[in-house]
């Protein structure tokens, strides 16, 4: 889904910056360690399956990006002898302004 981070994709758990203050939060206070390694545990397992999904996603908005700009493009096929309009600016150079050559 659209919520998920580079960090919790390759490491499977959201960061946590802890605070630099000695006053304890109830997210620090209320962890259950045994609890906590599980759950790390099954967030790990369930990683792979959600990089799938973000790869699924990832590949479906390529292909609506793909649809989009190939529905404006113009193919054009050029046979030999046709004439092709050219610009060719290089031969009307202009002076450079200021920092031109003199």
């Amino acid at each position: 889904s659209h919520d998920d981070t580079p960090f919790s994709l390759t490491y499977g758990t959201e960061a946590v910056i802890p605070a630099e203050i000695g006053m304890p939060t109830y997210r620090t206070t209320a962890v259950d360690v045994v609890n906590n390694d599980k759950e790390l545990r099954l967030n790990l397992d369930l990683l792979e399956e959600r990089r799938e999904l973000t790869a699924i996603n990832e590949a479906r908005s390529k292909a609506q990006m793909t649809k989009y700009y190939n529905s404006r493009v113009r193919g054009v096929a050029f046979q030999p002898g046709n004439f092709v309009y050219r610009s060719n600016d290089a031969s009307h150079a202009a002076a450079g302004g200021k920092l031109g050559p003199k």
